[in-house]
C-alpha cells in the first residue's frame, strides 16, 4: 500500500506564509517514470485569454538576443541543440519545451511570489526576460546539472511581455533523461534551486512550501478503508476511494499539487514509454478545467481559466506530444527526426477542430 506518507520522509519542513487571492493560471506538471528506463514530464497549460500556442521546431544554430528590463537588448547567444515545444503569441520561444538531448523545461505561473533579480548596467549583457530562460536553458544545456549552472551564471530581470502587458510572473521545473528534476524559483531577488524527487509542479505558493502542505496528507492512500466497529455497529466505506477520502477536488494550487502527488504515487506501474505518455494523459484528465469552472474578476471583468493544452514529452525517446481544448487527439513530433538542420524556426499549428469518427457502419 503506496501513502503520502513514505513521501513525506523527503520534505524540507520550510513554511512560506501568504497566499494569493487573485484569479492566476492553473497550470499542472506531473513526472511517470516507466520500468523501461523513460521518463515523462506532462503538463497543463491554463490561461484565461488565448495564449496562441503553436509547436516550434527551433534547429541548432538559431541565435538569439535577450530582453533586459527597459526593453534593452540582453544575452546574446546560439542555440546548441535543437528544441520542440509549445510557445505563446508568436514567439520564438518555448514556454514548455524538450530538446534532443532529452532536458525538459517548463514554465509555470507564479503570482504573489515571483521576484526577479536587480540587473545592475553593466550586467545587462547576460540578463534575460523571465520568458527567455526555458529556451536558453534548452539550447546550451544537456542536463540539470549544466541547466543549474547555466542559471546561475546569468541575471532574469523584469521586463514587461508586450503581449500581456506586465511582468510575468514564472518558475520552473527542469528534468532531464535519467530523471533528475529541480524548480527554479526567483524569490525576493535571489534565484533560488531545489531539488523536486517528486517531479510535480503548480503554482504560488513557493515549492517548499507545497512540500510541507503534503504533511497534512500523510494519511492519504490508494487502498480502501476497511470496516470499522463503532459500539457494535459495523461501519463500512460507501463503494470504492475511501482511502483517497478528504483529497482536495478545487483547482487551487495547493489543492491541485497535492493531487498531483496523491495520483502519481498511486498510479499502478506502467512498462514502455508509450504506455507512461497515455497514463500522464490519463491523470492530468484531473486537472483539466473546462470553460466557466474557475472564474475571476481582473481589471472590473470576468475571466474564466480554462485548460488551452496538454503536452507530455518522452526524455529519452525524444517524443513530444500534446492536445488543445478544441481537439483532444493526441498528436506528436519526433526530435529523431525533426529537422535542426534547417535555416529558421518551423512551426506545427497546435489549432484544429474535434474530429468525431462515425462508426455505425462499422457494427458487426
Amino acid at each position: 500500500m503506496k501513502t503520502l506518507l513514505s513521501v513525506a520522509a523527503i520534505l524540507v519542513a520550510v513554511a512560506t506564509v501568504g497566499f494569493v487571492s487573485s484569479p492566476a493560471p492553473a497550470c499542472t506538471g506531473i513526472t511517470i517514470t516507466p520500468r523501461d528506463g523513460s521518463v515523462i514530464f506532462a503538463r497543463t497549460l491554463e490561461f484565461a485569454s488565448d495564449m496562441q500556442s503553436n509547436v516550434l521546431i527551433v534547429p541548432r544554430g538559431q541565435e538569439y538576443v535577450g530582453t533586459a528590463p527597459g526593453d534593452k537588448p540582453g544575452l546574446r547567444w546560439t542555440s546548441k541543440y535543437g528544441v520542440v515545444g509549445t510557445n505563446a503569441f508568436g514567439m520564438p520561444v518555448t514556454l514548455d519545451g524538450l530538446n534532443e538531448k532529452g532536458l525538459h523545461v517548463g514554465l509555470f505561473y507564479f503570482p504573489g511570489f515571483a521576484k526577479y533579480q536587480d540587473v545592475p548596467e553593466e550586467a545587462l549583457s547576460k540578463t534575460l526576460a523571465p520568458w527567455e530562460l526555458g529556451i536558453y536553458l534548452l539550447g546550451t544545456c544537456a542536463d540539470t546539472a549544466e541547466a543549474a549552472a547555466a542559471a546561475k551564471s546569468v541575471f532574469v530581470g523584469a521586463a514587461v511581455q508586450k503581449d500581456m502587458g506586465f511582468v510575468p510572473p514564472a518558475h520552473f521545473i527542469v528534468t532531464d533523461a535519467v530523471g533528475k528534476s529541480i524548480v527554479l524559483e526567483y524569490v525576493d531577488g535571489t534565484l533560488i534551486l531545489r531539488d523536486n524527487p517528486l517531479g510535480v509542479i503548480t503554482n504560488s505558493p513557493t515549492f517548499d512550501w507545497h512540500l510541507t502542505n503534503l504533511s497534512n496528507y500523510v494519511s492519504m492512500t490508494s487502498k480502501n478503508i476497511e470496516k470499522v466497529d463503532l459500539a457494535g455497529k459495523e461501519i463500512r466505506g460507501l463503494g470504492q476511494g475511501s482511502g483517497m477520502l478528504g483529497l482536495p477536488g478545487d483547482f487551487t494550487p495547493p489543492s491541485r499539487f497535492v493531487r498531483a502527488v496523491a495520483f502519481t504515487q498511486a498510479a499502478l506501474p506502467v512498462e514502455k514509454a508509450q504506455d507512461g505518455v497515455l497514463q500522464a494523459f490519463h491523470i492530468l484528465n484531473q486537472f483539466d478545467i473546462p470553460k466557466g469552472s474557475a472564474r475571476g474578476v481582473e481589471q472590473g471583468r470576468e475571466v474564466a481559466d480554462y485548460t488551452q493544452w496538454t503536452a507530455a514529452a518522452d526524455l529519452k525517446n525524444l517524443r513530444y506530444y500534446f492536445r488543445t481544448y478544441d481537439n483532444s487527439r493526441i498528436r506528436m513530433v519526433d526530435l529523431k527526426t525533426a529537422d535542426f538542420a534547417a535555416p529558421a524556426i518551423k512551426t506545427v499549428a497546435m489549432k484544429g477542430e474535434e474530429q468525431i469518427e462515425d462508426v455505425t457502419g462499422s457494427a458487426r
